[in-house]
């Protein structure tokens, strides 16, 4: 019964309570046993090691809780810039929008790039105010910005007619007013009430129309092909075609599954309406058509925003490779990448020399690739990320983002310098209700590289930043990232603590005692703008000779230990960062101190 489904997704910025509402509607609708939903307390959705870890949402994931006698397909998005890509492909599969928005921060970049997506598609949407328990909560204020942003972003008038509710989703309590009832009841109505039921073409004597949004696999059945059902019926072992741009291939559906709760329970067929998965189609991508009928059609392709970063992927090359990785050579690591472009559709690979030039939104979707890699056990090397040029009526240009940071007012300085430093464009800056400042800018995303970093350092970890594309201009080349010199092995072998104590008056070291390095590799962060080549393996000279100042113990300064976002972004163009299961190894491109000057001076 197509008028008993509803298929929505639950879009909003980072840290909004999405993947938390999600939890609720879950556990409200009685979809576990009640022992499991002990178990699985918080942030079901989020399956990946990486998600717990971060705290964030990385990929689109369905699920389904049935409430009185509707269907309620639920698609949880990321939040986050870096993963618009992820929210741009199963938007197809939604019939409406919960845009949900946070009381005390009220609708931040992301929340307009959704909210443009969502209302470009006319997908009609529910707007959730969350946390409105916060004790910095602007209620009245945040849904005056909701309503500036719809008439922003609005294409027709009927868009602005938007319900609007009020939860805390952590405590799974909403209600139509701020006195909220216990549960989330008012959310379940409104999505039943307020999103319509799927669009279909009821012609189903053309064939089934299925678009295909999302993969996954198994080992025991292989590959999942994950879509809505425009058009028609689809049975298990009906004959279909895969439509993939101008080209056709024949395909048999072997099982059906549509989702309940987490897990899929397999059906004999499915309807126009429904999100479903089916196996057997081992040739389908994201955005084919998998269709059937005597002139099967294709629908319309997922349109995606260009990538503005890439950054180089090749195997290691360094004295220590094949050392600690089980996939080690350019082969596995090309069959790996195009193994990931099957189903994340914002990355674009390309060739380069021993390696691959990978694209994408920006470090965040670069650097969780660069990690998943890690920890399947492959062993390779990257560059420093690089902005995708694009050519637009002959003239070369370059991607630039709005920039929105939040931080508290004795941080406005540092602020302001880093930035000026970074050639960016203030657009606007205002003082919060919680009393914090919050800066809008434009800027390069070549000045955006490495930014996160220093601002957290700079305001001691306290700066809230975001950043969304917000199209191109002419390249000007303005900002050059500058750092000071590195501090450089001079020789193989293995560090020890007396050199490592004459070596910690000339910067940061970033390795310990008893760690093997390889000449050309970067050991610290040298006090002076040049690079300086050292030696950390030398040990003391053994003599019968004993003096008091000299025989003291060694006490060291504790070394520095980068992150894997932070060791990309102190790369400079001459560097590279080799990364293996076990360990994250800054070098030079070139090893040999003779070759690196005389390439220098060239």
């Amino acid at each position: 019964m197509i008028d008993k489904i509803r298929n929505v997704a639950i879009i909003a910025h980072v840290d909004h309570g999405k993947t938390t509402l999600v939890d609720g509607l879950l556990k409200q609708s009685h979809t576990f046993r009640d022992n499991q939903a002990e178990m699985s307390q918080t942030l079901i959705m989020d399956s990946m090691d990486q998600e717990h870890e971060r705290g964030i949402t990385i990929t689109a994931k369905q699920t389904s809780v049935f409430y009185k006698d509707y269907k309620i397909n639920i698609i949880d998005t990321p939040g986050h810039a870096d993963f618009s890509g992820e929210v741009e492909r199963t938007l197809n599969m939604a019939d409406g929008v919960i845009l949900v928005v946070d009381a005390q921060e009220g609708p931040m970049p992301q929340t307009k790039f959704v909210l443009q997506k969502a209302l470009a598609m006319h997908l009609k949407p529910v707007v959730i105010i969350n946390k409105i328990d916060k004790p910095a909560a602007r209620i009245d204020e945040v849904e005056s910005e909701i309503a500036d942003l719809f008439l922003e972003l609005a294409s027709d008038e009927s868009q602005l007619n938007y319900p609007v509710y009020y939860a805390v989703a952590r405590d799974g309590k909403a209600g139509k007013t701020t006195d909220l009832d216990d549960d989330l009841h008012v959310i379940f109505d409104a999505i039943i009430n307020d999103i319509p039921a799927p669009k279909i073409d009821a012609d189903a004597s053309k064939g089934a129309q299925l678009l295909v949004a999302a993969l996954a696999a198994d080992n025991y059945l292989g590959k999942y092909a994950i879509g809505k059902i425009f058009r028609g019926s689809l049975k298990k072992g009906e004959n279909v075609k895969v439509l993939q741009g101008e080209t056709s291939s024949n395909a048999k559906i072997d099982r059906i599954f549509v989702y309940r709760g987490l897990g899929k329970e397999e059906v004999e067929s499915a309807s126009a309406g429904d999100i479903v998965a089916i196996s057997g189609i081992a040739q389908a991508n994201i955005g084919d058509t998998v269709a059937t009928g005597e002139n099967p059609e294709a629908l319309p392709t997922i349109e995606l925003e260009p990538p503005t970063l890439s950054i180089y992927i090749g195997p290691n090359t360094s004295p220590l490779k094949g050392q600690e990785g089980e996939f080690t050579t350019s082969r596995q690591i090309a069959e790996r990448l195009e193994r990931e472009l099957e189903t994340n559709i914002a990355l674009k690979i390309v060739p380069d020399g021993l390696g691959y030039k990978v694209s994408g939104r920006g470090e965040l979707h670069l650097s969780v690739l660069i990690e998943t890699m890690r920890r399947e056990g492959y062993e390779l090397e990257t560059g420093r990320p690089e902005v995708v040029y694009k050519e637009i009526d002959g003239q070369k240009c370059e991607p630039v983002e709005e920039l929105t940071i939040e931080v508290e007012p004795e941080f406005v300085g540092a602020v302001s310098q880093e930035l000026g430093v970074r050639k960016s464009e203030l657009k606007s800056q205002e003082l919060t209700s919680s009393g914090s400042t919050r800066f809008v800018y434009e800027i390069t995303t070549a000045a955006l590289i490495g930014l996160r970093n220093n601002l957290l350092t700079a305001t001691k970890g306290t700066a809230i930043m975001s950043s969304l594309p917000s199209g191109y201009r002419p390249a000007e080349g303005k900002y050059k990232p500058e750092r000071n010199g590195a501090l450089i092995a001079h020789e193989a072998g293995t560090s020890t603590a007396y050199a490592l104590d004459a070596a910690q008056a000339r910067g940061v070291l970033f390795i310990p005692p008893g760690v093997p390095v390889y000449q050309g590799m970067i050991v610290g962060l040298s006090n002076k703008k040049d690079d300086l080549d050292i030696n950390i393996c030398k040990e003391k000279q053994l003599t019968n000779m004993r003096t008091h100042s000299s025989d003291g113990a060694i006490q060291l300064t504790p070394y520095t230990q980068y992150s894997l976002e932070q060791c990309i972004d102190f790369l400079l163009d001459d560097e590279l960062l080799e990364v293996t299961p076990k360990s994250l190894r800054l070098r030079k491109r070139e090893l040999d101190p003779v070759k690196r000057k005389r390439a220098a001076r060239a």
